[in-house]
């Protein structure tokens, strides 16, 4: 068992509380990573607003980060100790006899998707506990405003360990939103025109990837005209 610091909101609208929490170790098919470097997400202030129907109180937020392996349980076997790695909230088991994962127009691979929603483990069971011993819920299967947190073995995607770890923790959610609305979900076909609505890190991520995938205008819409020096930076042509 570690004992660590972690951040932990007690109910909607509070401020997080930084205190020590106790992290279990990894049960089989589960790891255990000391997380390194983290983003902010709108989805976590929305669930502290209270917004999110799945929200669970008391929880550890997060899910954009990096992280480094610490310890794995029985049966794994995709990842090691001190390999890097970024927790992935939407994973795939990868197995034949997933429809989900074999299909290939979605990733929404159910295989924990219903403990993750109630803010615990596949087995039911949370590696969490505040300094009163009170079990505190996981958080899109990830938790990663913790000093430690242990994700099930299909969440979490080996990178090189060379990668800048304060920038890349945005490809876990950001980043690869963007990209996958442009490279998967439409699909965009070179020389299309293209308009993004809000510059913040899902919208720079899809003009960047549009700009990648050829498309010959790429309009940038945000209220917020600071935003704009930097969409163009990114490959935005007009920005309004």
């Amino acid at each position: 068992v570690i004992t660590c610091k972690a951040a932990i909101a007690y109910g909607p609208k509070q401020p997080l509380v930084v205190e020590e929490i106790t992290v279990e170790p990894p049960r089989a098919g589960e790891v255990r990573i000391k997380v390194i470097s983290n983003a902010l997400c709108h989805t976590d202030v929305y669930t502290l607003d209270g917004c999110d129907p799945e929200g669970i109180f008391p929880v550890i937020l997060g899910h954009e980060a990096t992280g480094i392996v610490e310890s794995v349980g029985p049966g794994v076997t995709r990842v090691k100790v001190g390999d890097t790695v970024i927790p992935c909230y939407t994973p795939q088991c990868k197995k034949k006899s997933c429809i989900y994962c074999e299909h290939p127009n979605t990733n929404l691979c159910p295989t924990i998707r219903g403990t993750q929603g109630q803010g615990l483990m596949p087995d039911s069971t949370s590696r969490f506990r505040n300094k009163e011993g009170k079990v505190i819920y996981h958080f899109m299967g990830c938790s990663t405003f913790s000093e430690y947190t242990v994700l099930a073995e299909i969440s979490v995607a080996k990178i090189n360990p060379l990668a800048d770890l304060n920038k890349v923790c945005m490809i876990g959610c950001g980043v690869s939103t963007g990209w996958g609305a442009v490279m998967n979900n439409c699909d965009m076909e070179p020389g299309s025109t293209v308009a993004v609505w809000g510059l913040g890190a899902v919208g720079l991520s899809v003009i960047q990837a549009a700009k990648i995938r050829g498309a010959s205008k790429i309009y940038a819409i945000d209220i917020n005209k600071d935003k704009f020096e930097v969409a163009k930076k990114f490959g935005a042509d007009v920005c309004y």
